[in-house]
């Protein structure tokens, strides 16, 4: 039986803070292994504790064929063989190999080099070779349009580009003329080899972030930033060891990823790399029939974002809905029995082994840890995956300028909506917020804009002083600091929880200050909402939403309520507006907002927000410019009475 014990305390003994993991209270972390100070070192160390075990797996592609649908549209669907793997001696050599090759090629150390790529084995061979070399490697989200792609390449004056075939022909191409610099392109879907030497290196990466806002901004991330960072999260991941296996789908050009596959690597661990659209035997890319990435690798570990957890959650309880009764009643009552059962700390086998290993085996049936980040988790969600995934969600907080590390709550905390403790290489401080009214000396916790400082503090962003003079600070210690921008609160047993963001506040016409992301956060939970962005004008007096509904609960709801017509209709029909706006400020009301923060006007989208589309971040963070732009005429009409 678990019981919540203290996790992290002030070191300065005043409820701001700096709080700092129990494990660590007189120094900060700095590396996993003593020595063991650059990130090749970590990979040579992986490659001679672990040579013949696996490390990087991809599936064999058997065949892939275009099917039909009804409506025309073509889909591409693939069948897939087995996992290949490659050892860690032999990852380790290709890596030796490609570097040399990038350096016959002209590629100098200290020069910066890009990767612009899917997440595959390819991108981790070409980024140990980096940092082998000395090679700052510049990452870009293989979502990014041709403008941001352009500035990205630019600013950092690469020379050489590491890119596949797909993504040469879609977006490389368009705007190799913008790019005078760029003299090489290495394509990675064939194979290179040659010869090494081996230099220092201080800056590892620069890493674009998507940024919600404007240009994307290149993060300048050293090689001890990095292991500083993977020190701290494998210190909050149990049993962390060699016969783990990690699935790896989520873009490698965001920090979450590619710390967690550093992690990794650093204890041996397998790779077994996958996408979005081919994780499950469900996935839009795998023939019905036949077997999907979890299926065949069986993952012991998975990092996923909250919109992916989401929506297995969606897919799970509408399948619940279509149960018969008494198999439905079985699923809530063996569902409520466990969630009470574990709040006490205590398990369920039989409960697992009858009701939820079916959902359980939609991951491979081995998860025992999911690690989930780049936004915040609803407690519904986190609720669902702990019980019927029968296994603990370590919920973490951090950004591309702490190399993702910040806090991950302790695995056996199964409390919700808190991002745990700071990691053994972090302090955490609270600075009070005046204008958003938030200080270290509220009651019942302390509360501010949270600062995280350490060794995995960035060395800032790329070109551009005055943004580093803003956001950075380097402490009377020598500690650096970074500002978030995120406010938050400590918890009695030093967990952190984020309450709201500084960017996302609108003050009102009456003064009443709305924290957009906090309406946003409790209307995520009602099940008609699959996403949801609120605005608000200050030369208004109240707040308005676009709405992407869940496209099965709006179609029930409309014909309960007899109105007719296609998806598309029903998002444009006034009279579904007003019903889903009764259901949300029902669930407003009942998860006590003010008055003055529900929403008063919405519009319905038929589309989904994706990172193709937009009005998302990779991270599927709301690009909240975007989405103004997109909305601008809803905006005047809802806005305008009419």
């Amino acid at each position: 039986k678990h019981s919540q014990c203290n996790t992290a305390r002030s070191i300065s003994g005043l409820p701001a803070g700096p709080y700092r993991s129990v494990n660590c209270i007189d120094r900060l972390v700095l590396t996993l292994h003593q020595g063991v100070d650059t990130l090749d070192k970590v990979f040579e160390y992986a490659a001679s504790h672990f040579p013949n075990r696996d490390c990087l797996g991809t599936r064999e592609l058997l065949s892939e064929e275009d099917e039909v649908q009804p409506n025309g549209k073509v889909f591409k669907k693939v069948i897939l063989g087995q996992y290949k793997w490659l050892t860690y001696e032999e990852a380790f050599n290709e890596s030796r190999f490609f570097g040399s090759g990038l350096a016959a090629l002209g590629q100098e150390p200290k020069c910066n080099i890009a990767i612009f790529c899917e997440t595959r084995a390819e991108w981790i061979v070409t980024a140990q070779a980096c940092f082998m070399y000395n090679f700052p490697l510049v990452t870009l989200y293989s979502t990014l349009g041709g403008p941001a792609i352009a500035h990205g390449l630019n600013e950092t004056e690469v020379t050489h580009i590491i890119t596949s075939k797909d993504l040469l022909q879609s977006r490389l191409k368009a705007i190799l003329l913008d790019v005078p610099r760029l003299r090489h392109i290495i394509i990675v879907d064939s194979k290179p080899t040659n010869c090494v030497f081996y230099l220092f290196v201080y800056i590892a990466v620069i890493m674009y972030t998507s940024g919600s806002t404007g240009i994307p901004k290149g993060v300048m991330i050293s090689h001890s930033n990095l292991i500083a960072g993977i020190t701290g999260m494998a210190e909050r991941i149990p049993n962390l060891d060699e016969n783990d296996t990690y699935i790896g789908y989520l873009p490698l050009a965001h920090v979450l990823e590619l710390s967690a596959e550093l992690v990794c690597i650093s204890h041996g661990c397998r790779i077994g790399y996958s996408s979005p659209q081919t994780l499950a035997d469900q996935s839009t890319k795998i023939k019905k029939g036949s077997k999907g990435d979890t299926s065949m690798l069986k993952p012991t570990l998975m990092a996923a974002v909250p919109e992916i957890m989401d929506r297995i959650y969606k897919n799970v309880m509408t399948k619940v809905d279509e149960m018969s009764r008494l198999q439905r009643s079985l699923f809530i009552l063996a569902y409520n029995y466990k969630m009470e059962q574990i709040s006490k700390g205590y398990g369920t086998p039989l409960c697992d082994r009858l009701v939820f290993h079916k959902v359980r085996s939609l991951l491979g049936g081995n998860t025992r840890i999911l690690l989930s980040g780049g936004a915040p988790l609803s407690p519904a969600t986190q609720r669902f995956m702990n019980i019927c995934f029968c296994c603990p969600v370590g919920q973490g907080y951090g950004l591309t300028e702490t190399c993702g590390a910040g806090t991950i709550s302790d695995m056996w905390d199964y409390s919700t909506g808190r991002v745990g403790a700071p990691l053994v290489c972090s302090d955490i401080t609270l600075k009070d917020w005046e204008e958003g009214g938030y200080h270290s000396t509220d009651k019942p916790n302390p509360r501010g804009e949270i600062l995280i400082g350490g060794p995995n503090v960035t060395m800032g962003y790329y070109k551009n002083h005055t943004k580093n003079q803003d956001d950075f600070f380097v402490d009377e210690k020598g500690q650096r600091w970074f500002c978030t921008g995120d406010i938050g609160e400590f918890h009695p047993d030093g967990c952190l929880k984020i309450i709201d963001r500084k960017k996302d506040l609108v003050k009102l016409q009456a003064g009443e200050y709305v924290s957009l992301g906090k309406v946003e956060a409790v209307l995520k939970n009602c099940p008609l909402i699959d996403n949801i962005c609120a605005y608000a004008n200050s030369d208004q007096s109240y707040v308005i939403g676009f709405v992407v509904p869940n496209q099965k609960q709006l179609t029930t709801l409309a014909v309960q309520r007899g109105v007719p017509g296609s998806l598309e209709e029903l998002c444009n029909s006034t009279d579904m507006e007003f019903e889903v706006l009764r259901v949300i400020t029902e669930a407003a009301i009942a998860d006590k907002l003010e008055r003055f923060e529900i929403p008063k006007k919405i519009r319905l989208s038929a589309e989904p927000w994706t990172p193709e589309t937009g009005l998302v971040t990779d991270a599927f963070k709301l690009k909240r410019k975007e989405l103004k732009t997109h909305y601008q005429d809803d905006i005047e009409r809802m806005y305008g009475g009419k």
